[in-house]
């Protein structure tokens, strides 16, 4: 796990740990949040748990991923994370998550923004990619209000369910 902080207007960017598994099941363990999102459902906070410690022990496949929680800077309340992790041929993908009571509050594209900058003038990154379901037309906005651009159609997966959803992918390149 990596140990870099993005600070940005309202937000604290950190790696998770697993001392915050009560504040990421809010949306781990949030059925709505967790509607779009590959991963399984979080049934109880120790499930989260035991996700946020096998990652910060690098007991998973995500030592490369920047992994990121968005700390609200005045009140300290974790309201969501981005993550972006490398795919072949140099293009890094992105997926984030914000708790459902702080929606359309702007965390999203103030965060992944940040964490595009950061890979980019850090890691030197210039290829990013993401995608969301067609019905989450909110997490396209997102999308392009950090930059991306509408590539294709295509469809995706839920991790545990096998569940299809068709998606738009968006990419962006940078110099």
């Amino acid at each position: 796990m990596h140990s870099h902080i993005i600070t940005t207007e309202r937000l604290l960017l950190r790696p998770p740990a697993a001392a915050d598994a009560e504040a990421v099941f809010a949306w781990a363990g949030d059925p709505e949040v967790n509607r779009f999102q590959t991963y399984p459902l979080h049934t109880d906070p120790e499930q989260t748990r035991a996700f946020l410690l096998a990652a910060e022990n690098g007991e998973d496949d995500t030592e490369d991923d920047l992994a990121f929680l968005f700390v609200h800077r005045s009140g300290g309340q974790i309201v969501g994370c981005a993550t972006a992790w490398p795919e072949d041929g140099g293009v890094w993908e992105l997926g984030y998550t914000i708790r459902r009571d702080c929606w359309g509050q702007g965390y999203a594209s103030e965060g992944v923004r940040a964490v595009i900058a950061f890979a980019h003038e850090t890691l030197g990154v210039k290829r990013f990619a993401a995608h969301h379901a067609v019905d989450n037309p909110a997490s396209g906005r997102v999308l392009e209000k950090c930059g991306l651009v509408f590539d294709h159609m295509g469809e995706y997966a839920k991790e545990d369910s096998g569940v299809i959803f068709p998606a738009k992918f968006y990419r962006l390149e940078l110099d």
